[in-house]
């Protein structure tokens, strides 16, 4: 539970942007229903984050109109190695020096197959 809670917390300090749900929805051109549905698919994470009063996603989830390119494996690959969304965005928002950089920005790089193959070499 601590790790959820400490995961939670470094969130704000590692997501520079969030959007609403609304603010999403009008960089895709779609519904909110369609932001909420893309994140059930594991295309995207949703969060209700603390003292906020909707559901909100990184802005960097998102780049040229188009959910980032590679985004919904590599959140299907972590959660298949434990990771709760939380987790997932810590995972994806924390540097990594053998990218270098954060994942999300290799991801938005179109570098996509180096992020998953650090997401499946998670122990």
């Amino acid at each position: 539970m601590s790790d959820i809670v400490d995961n939670r917390s470094r969130l704000d300090t590692l997501v520079e942007q969030w959007w609403t749900l609304r603010e999403a929805a009008d960089a895709l051109g779609v519904s909110p229903n369609r932001v909420r549905q893309l994140a059930r698919e594991h295309q995207l994470i949703v969060m209700k984050r603390p003292g906020r009063p909707e559901l909100e996603l990184p802005a960097d989830f998102i780049a040229d109109g188009a959910v980032v390119k590679g985004l919904g494996g590599t959140l299907t690959l972590l959660d298949d190695h434990g990771f709760d969304d939380a987790g997932a965005l810590v995972w994806l928002f924390t540097a990594d020096d053998t990218l270098p950089g954060r994942p999300i920005d290799a991801l938005r790089q179109d570098r996509g197959t180096e992020v998953r193959r650090r997401a499946q070499a998670i122990d």
